[in-house]
């Protein structure tokens, strides 16, 4: 039976949990998840845990933090002038916000979170929210769809 390899196209059910057991992502209740493994849009640990497995087979996969998200950087974490956003609601500590910035590549989405609120700034978060976090992962290899199946990334 074929193994999965890098540039492979797959179909997986995942469990995603955080060392303490709280789930942050659980594709069985929905779609699965259908990803080329390698791709830059998925955490590393997640490709690396799947190379090599066979349809059908499960595992589970300890994913440290630099695997994963990363680690958090105090760096992305800044001030800004509350009159730079313009917000539906009013701005409180743990908002979640998705911010369109203009880049040379054209505009991107850029989640951030609301740490802090004074009369004058909003301190932002960019770190992605599992940034710093170790991660298990319950994985069941449902399909690697060959190249000339039909599929939507």
């Amino acid at each position: 039976m074929r193994k999965v390899q890098i540039g492979d196209v797959v179909s997986i059910h995942c469990i995603g949990r955080l060392k303490n057991g709280e789930v942050f992502e659980n594709t069985y209740e929905g779609e699965p998840f259908v990803f080329q493994v390698g791709s830059p849009e998925v955490i590393p640990g997640l490709s690396e845990a799947l190379i090599g497995m066979e349809e059908g087979e499960e595992k589970e996969v300890f994913i440290p933090s630099e695997k994963a998200f990363g680690q958090r950087d105090e760096n992305l974490v800044k001030a800004i002038p509350k009159e730079a956003l313009n917000l539906d609601v009013e701005p409180e500590p743990g908002l979640m916000l998705n911010l369109i910035v203009d880049s040379p590549q054209g505009q991107m989405n850029l989640p951030a979170v609301i740490v802090g609120v004074s009369d004058k700034e909003i301190v932002l978060d960019l770190n992605p929210p599992l940034a710093g976090e170790d991660l298990v992962f319950q994985i069941k290899l449902l399909i690697i769809l060959n190249a000339e199946e039909n599929f939507i990334l």
